[in-house]
């Protein structure tokens, strides 16, 4: 029962996946324009046992007339001569992570976008952790793209609770602005910590993991099982309110009965 009571989101977000109403992001990138300037951050699941637990995050932008997307992101396991572990790539996979199919975490597109793609950019060129990386609990991809979300706010970034690595920040700057732009964070060195936002929320963190709830869309966030609308988690704890109570309720009533019969069953034993 209580594997079941665990797995009935994912089951159910199954299904509204198939039908388009699943909350949790965009699976399917829109369309593109060659004449048309782009940005999106995306997330998808590592590779192996830990993507249970854990997603790899990266930014795409493309400049207006260009038909290809630049790729920026930290790939630790490929660090080259000089020991960079941020690659800017064209012609590699926008979508997709080793094969785990990735959500669109947020898209910028029109003219107004060219100079938040300069300002990106150059947050990029600026990033200070480019030769290290630590897998847990940072410096890592999640803290490169939470990084550049803090230089350019304009992007709005709110990164998943399974971004293990986002909340990371250098000791001495345990306290400062959120990954968004619009809030306030106080994080030691990613093991724990909290922040307020306009975008993040109410967001607390332990052991990299992140707990958020979402006060202007009044959603809750978990680590391993995503994003849930309030209403869909009352409705969801209110149904299996009703079902443990049935249970009981008849777990009860056989306990009654086979107390009764064990009753008779002995009674006359005991007249004697």
């Amino acid at each position: 029962m209580v594997i079941l009571f665990l797995y009935t989101p994912k089951l159910f977000n199954s299904g509204l996946d198939a039908i388009g109403l699943n909350w949790q992001g965009q699976e399917t990138s829109p369309p593109v324009k060659v004449d048309e300037a782009i940005i999106r951050v995306y997330a998808a699941r590592t590779w192996g046992a830990k993507g249970v637990l854990a997603v790899h995050s990266w930014i795409a932008m493309k400049r207006t007339g260009s038909a290809d997307f630049e790729v920026s992101q930290i790939i630790g396991w490929r660090q080259d001569r000089r020991g960079n572990v941020l690659f800017r790539e064209t012609g590699v996979p926008v979508d997709s992570w080793w094969g785990n199919p990735a959500t669109l975490l947020l898209e910028h597109r029109g003219e107004d976008v060219a100079s938040i793609i300069d300002k990106v950019d150059a947050a990029i060129k600026a990033y200070p952790w480019s030769k290290e990386y630590t897998l847990y609990p940072g410096p890592n991809s999640n803290t490169f793209v939470a990084w550049i979300g803090l230089q350019v706010p304009e992007l709005g970034l709110d990164l998943p609770s399974k971004a293990i690595g986002k909340d990371w920040r250098p000791f001495e700057n345990s306290l400062g602005r959120s990954a968004s732009g619009s809030g306030v964070q106080v994080s030691f060195l990613g093991f724990i910590g909290t922040s307020i936002g306009f975008e993040e929320g109410l967001e607390v963190n332990v052991l990299g993991l992140s707990f958020e709830l979402d006060l202007f869309d009044l959603a809750l966030e978990l680590p391993l099982f995503g994003r849930y609308p309030i209403w869909y988690l009352m409705c969801y704890l209110a149904v299996w309110y009703f079902l443990v109570r049935k249970w009981i309720r008849v777990k009860s009533r056989q306990y009654a009965k086979s107390s009764k019969q064990t009753v008779r069953n002995t009674w006359p034993d005991s007249v004697s």
